[in-house]
């Protein structure tokens, strides 16, 4: 009932557009999770882990994403791709911040993680949770709770997520191999997600965060080289222009380049993807469907995507003696 009704509140509050009024009811809401305890746990994860030893933790991920978003809006995009991309290679374990050192080239470091964006964001609230609460808060938890208040900063919907992930201690850049490709076909993508548990829909709905942000060239220049039937020629037109700017051009994903919402899917159904990896799924009989179903309805969209990526946050977590807590995101203690 708690859950249908913050829903009720929230898309109330989305129609007038006043993000303030939002935060502060997602703030009463998590208070009152605190007080009653919400019960939910998730192999040895806990909503409530930190209601003890830093109580104020969640607030201050918040606050640190809010406040570089209302700086810079495109960052939104970057704090949910880096949960991805930490989260697919060695489970959610904050792999993705070690900087590299003079032995190890680390996951960041790699030619798919270069144009990742938001580490000072996590640095940021970092250094405040420290200060508060030192070595309790691990950096991987930080890094899903801001994907999560970056998706609802942006407009997208509210989702809790459990707490207690450790940090990793390995991070090299041979693993960003198994980051799937923007080449592959959605047969592929199926597979490669569903080697780690996830459902055809939740490919669909987890590649919806394209909501957000933009493409650079080197991506998709290939699509151009060659007659492509399911890119529109008006817009294949569009991308061609984009990179004569050359590989780092940056094309939008969608018209709301800033706004989650369910504007990516429509612009699959126009032949207007810009990845072959997206327009793969309105190809594709198998996925099709599901871009049609989000294209036109977005709650049902919001819904689908908020448990995927309950699911992606919990992928693979160490726990106790498998990890430590970081004093620093970006170095093992």
């Amino acid at each position: 009932i708690l859950i249908i009704l913050i829903f009720i509140m929230l898309t109330r509050f989305k129609k007038q557009n006043n993000k303030m009024v939002r935060a502060n009811i997602v703030s009463m809401v998590l208070l009152m999770h605190a007080i009653v305890g919400f019960p939910f746990h998730a192999r040895g994860l806990s909503m409530t882990y930190y209601m003890m030893s830093c109580p104020f933790a969640e607030q201050i991920v918040k606050n640190s994403v809010n406040n570089a978003l209302q700086a810079d809006p495109t960052l939104a995009a970057g704090l949910i791709r880096m949960l991805f991309h930490d989260c697919f290679i060695e489970g959610c374990d904050a792999s993705i911040l070690l900087d590299s050192t003079k032995d190890n080239t680390a996951e960041k470091d790699s030619p798919a993680n270069l144009s990742l964006r938001g580490y000072e964001i996590i640095d940021d609230a970092k250094e405040k949770i420290e200060n508060r609460c030192p070595g309790v808060v691990s950096c991987a938890d930080i890094v899903a709770m801001a994907a999560r208040d970056a998706v609802f900063w942006a407009g997208g919907p509210y989702y809790d997520i459990p707490k207690g992930r450790f940090d990793g201690k390995r991070s090299k850049i041979e693993d960003t191999r198994n980051l799937p490709s923007p080449f592959l076909n959605a047969s592929q993508l199926i597979q490669t997600f569903g080697q780690r548990g996830f459902t055809p829909q939740d490919v669909v709905a987890l590649s919806g965060a394209h909501t957000l942000g933009v493409a650079r060239c080197s991506s998709f220049k290939a699509r151009l080289t060659v007659p492509d039937s399911s890119l529109d020629s008006t817009f294949a037109n569009t991308l061609s222009k984009t990179c004569s700017a050359g590989d780092n051009a940056e094309q939008p994903f969608d018209a709301t380049r800033n706004d989650f919402d369910n504007a990516y899917f429509n612009a699959l159904q126009m032949k207007s993807g810009v990845l072959f990896s997206d327009q793969t799924l309105f190809n594709t009989p198998r996925t099709r469907n599901l871009v049609n179903g989000y294209a036109l309805n977005q709650a049902k969209f919001f819904f689908d995507f908020q448990q995927a990526m309950r699911k992606m946050s919990n992928l693979d977590v160490k726990l106790g003696s498998q990890g430590e807590v970081r004093q620093n995101c970006r170095s093992i203690n």
